[in-house]
């Protein structure tokens, strides 16, 4: 009788493991293919048709590499509310049939999956494809792929004992364990998830600085999604001005064959316009409705998310300093359906799921809208391989931060799996209650600057008070003024 029950139970085990591994290739089949779809939108079509073979080749495996790391990214993003989802799902059919395969173990081993893949993504994957992109093969070597593959190997060999030796020098001066300073023991277990946590530090300081300049930005990136009313908007002057410069522009071209004019720039402009000029008949041509009601609406439900998660940090903030499990910690065992994340139950989970992928959206606005990326943005059709590799490295890095980051500033109370919880850093206090206090006087300073300039420059323009001409005073003699 116990064999039976010996042989029953590794069946319900062997079976749960091949569901999981079925369940995690579908769901990043998926992530895949969307991640291509994206990247073929904004790839430069000159790369991968040139005429040697060897150099879109060579980008086609790039390619590959790069769409990996997006999906990876996805995943990362996905993965927060994904668990909180699932624990809701689990608290209102606990005994269904048809979701026994959501569980706990799956969670958690999506988890794993996820900052293995960051791992291998971020120490492997991308510097061996922007050195593989780079690489033209040793000198006297024969040409060819292989040739690129040695040389990226070795450079990518030589570079990972330069950072391994930077961990190892790092933790001897931070550790006071005097074995740290001796050997490299335990190189799996401790350097690797070391110099992870360094990198996802990185990462959530980097949040911390996108985040707050990208949730002012979101209004008016969003504006210019939309069509304001026509109090705050001339819409009839904007095609007056743009159908003069196409105009303009059309007859440069013509004139091109005479005088000197460089036709390729002139006729991009010209696309540019056009395109602009049709954007802007189509929103002429929207509905009242559309344009007094859906404008409003839309900056009201973005000032609301932004004022929720400014008073979820400042709650946290107290929390901090009168409960101390509102430190984020990591677990092993998660204990998925037993009780809701959040005080408010499901409205709460919910709304927690939508402030996390808003923070996310406001990052990457932030992100793309810094003068120090900005160049990273890429171009639909006409991004080069190596801009296409740093912008999967900087996604990867903002959302594999993510989850770390919305548990630091207490949007979830989902304790961190697997080895998200390991960061060493976690459990300093004083840089968690920093990172909070930061974080909400920022979001507050950059949205009261916003505000105020933009209330400003919205009642001049209504007003009709931009079209007035700007004095001048003379003030140091008849040939001088200012």
């Amino acid at each position: 009788m116990e064999a039976v029950t010996d042989v029953s139970v590794r069946e319900q085990l062997f079976h749960q493991r091949v569901r999981e591994t079925i369940i995690c290739s579908l769901l990043f089949g998926i992530l895949y293919i969307l991640s291509y779809v994206v990247i073929t939108r904004f790839k430069k079509h000159g790369d991968f048709t040139t005429v040697d073979d060897e150099d879109a080749a060579v980008n086609r495996i790039a390619l590959w590499m790069c769409t990996f790391t997006l999906a990876v990214s996805v995943g990362a993003v996905l993965l927060l509310p994904f668990s909180i989802i699932s624990n809701e799902v689990l608290l209102f059919f606990p005994q269904n049939y048809y979701i026994q395969w959501l569980n706990v173990s799956l969670i958690h081993g999506l988890w794993n999956l996820i900052f293995l893949f960051s791992n291998l993504s971020l120490v492997f994957l991308m510097p061996f494809a922007y050195l593989f992109t780079e690489a033209e093969g040793f000198a006297g070597s024969k040409k060819g792929i292989m040739a690129r593959v040695y040389e990226t190997s070795v450079v990518l060999l030589l570079l990972t004992l330069l950072v391994l030796g930077i961990v190892w020098v790092a933790l001897a001066i931070v550790d006071e364990d005097a074995a740290s300073r001796e050997s490299l023991y335990d190189f799996w277990e401790y350097y690797l998830p070391y110099l992870y946590s360094c990198i996802s530090l990185f990462g959530v300081v980097l949040l911390l600085l996108c985040t707050p300049f990208g949730l002012s930005r979101m209004f008016s990136v969003t504006g210019k999604l939309l069509v304001k009313p026509r109090l705050l908007e001339d819409l009839d002057e904007k095609l007056s001005c743009t159908g003069f410069e196409e105009a303009a522009i059309s007859r440069k071209i013509t004139a091109s064959c005479w005088l000197n004019f460089n036709v390729e720039v002139l006729k991009k402009k010209y696309l540019v316009i056009k395109t602009r000029r049709m954007t802007l008949e189509m929103r002429k041509r929207a509905s009242p409705w559309q344009r007094n009601l859906g404008y409003p609406l839309v900056m009201l439900l973005l000032l609301v998310l932004t004022g929720i998660s400014v008073l979820i940090v400042c709650f946290h903030i107290l929390e901090l300093l009168i409960d101390e499990a509102a430190m984020p910690k990591g677990i092993q065992d998660a204990h998925l359906g037993k009780v809701s994340f959040s005080m408010f139950g499901s409205f709460g989970a919910a709304v927690q799921v939508i402030l996390i992928f808003y923070l996310m959206v406001s990052s990457f606005v932030g992100f793309y809208s810094s003068p120090l990326f900005r160049k990273l943005l890429p171009q639909r059709h006409d991004t080069t391989m190596t801009k296409i590799i740093g912008n999967c490295v900087s996604l990867l890095v903002l959302s594999s931060a993510l989850p770390v980051f919305s548990r630091t500033l207490g949007i979830t109370r989902f304790d961190l799996l697997g080895d998200f919880g390991r960061f060493n850093w976690l459990g300093n206090f004083y840089l968690v209650f920093l990172y909070n206090m930061v974080f909400a006087g920022l979001t507050t300073l950059c949205l009261v600057k916003k505000f105020t300039w933009a209330v400003q420059a919205e009642l001049i323009r209504a007003l009709g008070l931009h079209k007035l001409p700007l004095p001048v005073t003379r003030t140091c003699g008849p040939g001088k003024i200012s």
